[in-house]
């Protein structure tokens, strides 16, 4: 709430103060709505919030449903509407709008809004994993949806079969950034297509991820510069949302396969912002409600941007609902 004003999400901080001269990005919106929306029985203040961020999202999108990214202070947009990460984010948010928006109104018009999107392509893995997370929420309460249903099937094309190599199954030769969401949609894909195989290489990917980002019992994720075979680590900066795309995963593995071992995962990741990472610093500032944007060698950034501090949010958001199924099946079980 601190960082968003009339118009949206604010993209920067200097320490905890908005950056309003560095204005606005719809990748960061559409992730706040996508969160607000995640967030069970949300009070008046966030309802506010996740209409704010539509509209935002609404002015953002072109006629024939590509997004811009950018919007200055000074209320101009700084590029022209395309089918990059913008794209796929805003339609990721508006499918989780779709399934798990507060109120009708906003669920109805982000029906419409990923409607216009979901005609559209992107050649970029990353963006079409994200609208595939779109896609699958879409589906989840409109199973019949067509337009959801290719867009699934496309995204498993453009990302790309699993290589051969063990040492190396990932499809592209480098890691990048948010790469559990790759995974994790190639996972949800193959469910929702019917495709075991798919799904298979969805959980594949995702294991040698989650192997390859814990050091020592704890996480050590790919740094901002990538990571590829061979090269040493830990690395940094270390950010937020790669850690919050992790969570996302190995909590849809277990939704998808009834392992909870998955969710092991996701105590990793809660357990990165708490500290147990590795420069031993929590990420969560619990004065200021904050997520710092990068981890460093010698400890955290000091400042608190939108990504970072939604990504926070994301991680505690399914360590809570981890916590919660955890409590309900030791109620459940019977007494010895």
């Amino acid at each position: 709430m601190r960082i968003t004003d009339r118009i949206g999400l604010l993209e920067h901080t200097d320490g905890i103060v908005p950056m309003h001269e560095r204005g606005y990005r719809v990748e960061d919106t559409a992730y706040g709505l996508t969160i607000v929306c995640r967030e069970p029985a949300p009070r008046d203040e966030l309802v506010t919030l996740a209409r704010r961020y539509l509209y935002f999202l609404a002015q953002a999108q072109a006629a024939d449903g590509s997004f811009r990214n950018h919007l200055g202070y000074d209320r101009h947009w700084k590029d022209v509407p395309a089918t990059a990460d913008s794209w796929g984010r805003a339609l990721q948010g508006l499918g989780t709008a779709v399934a798990r928006g507060p109120v009708a109104a906003i669920r109805g018009e982000s029906l419409a809004r990923f409607d216009s999107g979901a005609q559209l392509r992107s050649e970029w893995p990353h963006a079409m994993a994200f609208a595939a997370l779109g896609a699958t929420e879409v589906l989840s309460v409109i199973p019949g949806h067509a337009g959801a249903r290719r867009l699934l099937a496309v995204a498993v094309g453009i990302i790309g079969e699993p290589a051969g190599n063990p040492v190396w199954p990932w499809p592209e030769p480098r890691l990048s950034y948010a790469n559990a969401s790759i995974a994790e949609a190639v996972i949800v894909a193959g469910r929702d297509l019917g495709d075991d195989r798919v799904v298979r290489n969805g959980l594949r990917m995702l294991d040698w991820l989650l192997s390859g980002e814990t050091r020592c019992g704890h996480l050590s994720v790919v740094p901002a510069g990538g990571w590829g075979q061979g090269e040493s680590r830990p690395g940094f900066d270390q950010r937020p949302v790669e850690v919050a795309a992790l969570a996302d995963a190995c909590a849809r593995a277990a939704a998808v396969t009834g392992d909870t071992s998955w969710l092991t995962g996701v105590g990793l990741c809660v357990a990165w912002f708490l500290g147990d990472n590795d420069a031993r610093t929590p990420m969560l500032n619990e004065r200021t409600g904050g997520g710092h944007d990068s981890l460093e060698p010698s400890g955290r950034s000091r400042n608190q941007g939108a990504q970072s501090t939604l990504a926070m949010i994301s991680v505690l958001q399914q360590g809570r609902r981890v916590t919660a199924a955890q409590a309900a099946r030791a109620e459940a079980a019977p007494s010895a």
